[in-house]
Formats: structure tokens, C-alpha cells, sequence
């Protein structure tokens, strides 16, 4: 089913004569192109709507020209209509306000006077084919640039020139870096959420990204030991061994149509197998991908449905260790989208599930060749 298909059951279920998109994720969704130029406002500076048969982009007078010319890859410019409002005269969400009908019900997914608020979430799963090409590329280059930087560290290095190397890094391939986390040694056991500081690395850092680009987002973590505390190859393993776990019960829930609470089952019985009952408690646990960080994330209580194909990012962690991917789950096989195949690897097995992966092992930069 295409976005269009989609989005005309959509309007249907919902009783809606149209749907408007302005948050920059819903619209790269739709146009596989960028509305934003102020990261800090919810909204971008365009929108996109959709009646059954037209796609409408409204913008302001500034903006117009630029969207039209190079926002748009996914969209027919014979197909779409551009309209603009005085930048002066209106804003955004009163100019989608005014195309709206007096006897129309619409929705929008910021706040519309008028309009229903909507949550496309589900509209963006599972992912099409074009968004599935999108991502091997995104995550391919995600991962070259996040190891890249990595090779290159030393002990001496701190958090926060790390974590300029790596907005650098996926700057030059055209990626945004929404979330950078460098840990060294001192804080990544005490923390969940590395927040770079000006502390060196020390013994090891952990390096974690989730990179955007055409909305698409990729997540991974790297881990770089100099002299590497006794515990953390233990604890690496573990974290390991739960996120496959974690990727076998999601292949295996898409199957019978089970939910994020299923999978989460299958972690929290994953940390009792490897000695670390309880950790999930000390860090969400990810869950699936795609035009946002986390389309859901994985609760014992979540409902929502395990769908393929579709991105998933698992990122357990167990005090000091973690272990993070991008994979995208199909019918038949789980292809790791965030990999180089230029990073040493160890087999890690599921618990309890027939499963054997490669994943990352703790690169250590003087056992190089």
C-alpha cells in the first residue's frame, strides 16, 4: 500500500475530509523533504495536505520557492499545488485554517483553530519500499561516519570534542545528528543518558547517535576501550544477548500479530538469563524506527503492534555497557542497517529464541592492525 492509498483509508476511518502535515517529520514522510529552519518550534515553516485526490503545500511568500525547488523529491511537481500567504499577514496554522471549508471536518497534526489534532504515527508504519532504500543508505553512512570518529579517539580525548567530531562527521554526509551522547569512563557507568561534558574519556567511552536525514532516523552505539575496566566485556556480551533477544521476539511477534509488551517480556526474561534481572528498569529499552527516534517505545503494557517490514533500535544497557542498532525486521530476515561490516563483530545468541547475530564488540585501538 503507497502513502496515498494510506492516507485515503485514513481519511475514511476517521471520518476526514482532509489531513494536514506541519511537524517535520510527518511532512518529510510525505514529501521526503525538509520543512524546518528553526529546530526549536514544533512546526516547520510549510505544510502538506491531503484531500483523497490533491496534495496541497502551503508555505509563506520567504519559503515558497525554495520548497518548491528542492523539497519535494517524492512529490509530482505536475500533481502538487504550492499555495503561499504573506509572511506578514498570517501564520501557518491560520493559513491552513483558511483552506479548510466551513462544512469540512480536517485534521491536523499541530494545533489548527478548527481542526482535529491527529497522531500519524501509525500512517508511518510499516515503512515502503522507497523509505526501506532510503534507510540502507542512511544507516550505511550513520555508521561510517560514527566509526570513523571512533577509530580516531584516545583516552585523553573529552566528551565534548568527541561529540563535535561526530556532529562533523554526519554533517559532511548530509546527516543531522537530533541526539549525540559520548560517555567515557568516569560517567558512562553512572549514567543511562551520556550527555557530553568536559570530563576525558579515560578507559573506554561509549558513543551513541541517532541521526536524521529526509526524516528517516538511525540509532547505534559504539563502545572504544583504551584499558578496559575487567567488567565490561561481560557486561557488554550481556546488553548484546538482550538486544538479540529483543530483535528474535520482534521477527517472531510480526508473525502472529503481538505487540511491543510481548517483546518487552522477552527482554525482561533476557536480563534474568544473563544475571542482570532488573536492569530494564534503569533505561527504556528502544523499540521501532523510523520517521522519528522511536515510533513507540517498548512498555510491559504497550499495545502497540509489531509490524514489518519496519525499523527497530533495541538499546539495552547494563551498567556501563549497551548495546544499539538500527535493523530493519522483514517477513524473512533482520538486516542490520547501521554497519560498515568494517567493525570487529562477536556472535551473540538470544536466550531462549533460535537466533545467532553478529554485533559489535568493544573495539580496542591498540589490537588493531
Amino acid at each position: 500500500m503507497d502513502k496515498r492509498e494510506r492516507l485515503e483509508t485514513y481519511l475514511e476511518t476517521r471520518d476526514l475530509d482532509a489531513v494536514w502535515f506541519a511537524r517535520p517529520n510527518s511532512f518529510a514522510w510525505l514529501t521526503g523533504g525538509n520543512n524546518v529552519v528553526d529546530r526549536e518550534t514544533d512546526a516547520g515553516v510549510a505544510a502538506v495536505g491531503y484531500d483523497g485526490s490533491d496534495v496541497r503545500i502551503v508555505t509563506n511568500n520567504i519559503e515558497a520557492d525554495r520548497i518548491a525547488a528542492e523539497e519535494l523529491p517524492d512529490l509530482d511537481a505536475d500533481s502538487v499545488s504550492i499555495e503561499r500567504f504573506s509572511w506578514h499577514a498570517s501564520s501557518l496554522s491560520e493559513a491552513i485554517a483558511g483552506r479548510v471549508g466551513t462544512d469540512e471536518r480536517a485534521g491536523a497534526d499541530v494545533d489548527v483553530p478548527g481542526l482535529e489534532r491527529i497522531d500519524p504515527t501509525p500512517l508511518r508504519q510499516p515503512l515502503t519500499e522507497r523509505d526501506r532504500e532510503r534507510y540502507r543508505k542512511l544507516g550505511r553512512e550513520t555508521a561510517a561516519a560514527v566509526e570513523s570518529v571512533c577509530r580516531e579517539l584516545r583516552a585523553e580525548d573529552t566528551e565534548h570534542e568527541v561529540a563535535s567530531a561526530l556532529r562533523v562527521a554526519l554533517s559532511a554526509r548530509n546527516i543531522e545528528a537530533p541526539v549525540v551522547l559520548v560517555g567515557g569512563s568516569e560517567r558512562a557507568p553512572q549514567y543511562r543518558h551520556y550527555t557530553p561534558t568536559r570530563t576525558e574519556l579515560g578507559e573506554y567511552a561509549l558513543i551513541s547517535v541517532t541521526a536524521q536525514r529526509a526524516g528517516l532516523h538511525a540509532s547505534c552505539t559504539r563502545t572504544v576501550a583504551f584499558d578496559p575496566p575487567e567488567w565490561l566485556e561481560q557486561r557488554h556480551e550481556a546488553a548484546a544477548r538482550v538486544e538479540a533477544t529483543a530483535l528474535a521476539a520482534t521477527r517472531a511477534e510480526a508473525t502472529i500479530g503481538g505487540t511491543a509488551g510481548d517483546v518487552f517480556a522477552a527482554i525482561q526474561e533476557a536480563y534474568d538469563a544473563v544475571g542482570h534481572a532488573g536492569e530494564w528498569e534503569n533505561h527504556h529499552q528502544g523499540g521501532a524506527a523510523g520517521f522519528a527516534g522511536r515510533e513507540w517505545i517498548a512498555t510491559p503494557d504497550s499495545d502497540a503492534p509489531v509490524e514489518t517490514p519496519m525499523a527497530y533500535a533495541w538499546n539495552p544497557t547494563v551498567e556501563g555497557a549497551k548495546s544499539e542498532d538500527t535493523v530493519l525486521v522483514t517477513d524473512d530476515e533482520l538486516t542490520v542497517l547501521t554497519t560498515t561490516d568494517d567493525w570487529p563483530t562477536t556472535t551473540v545468541e538470544a536466550v531462549g529464541r533460535d537466533l545467532e547475530i553478529e554485533r559489535p564488540a568493544v573495539l580496542e585501538p591498540e589490537t588493531e592492525d
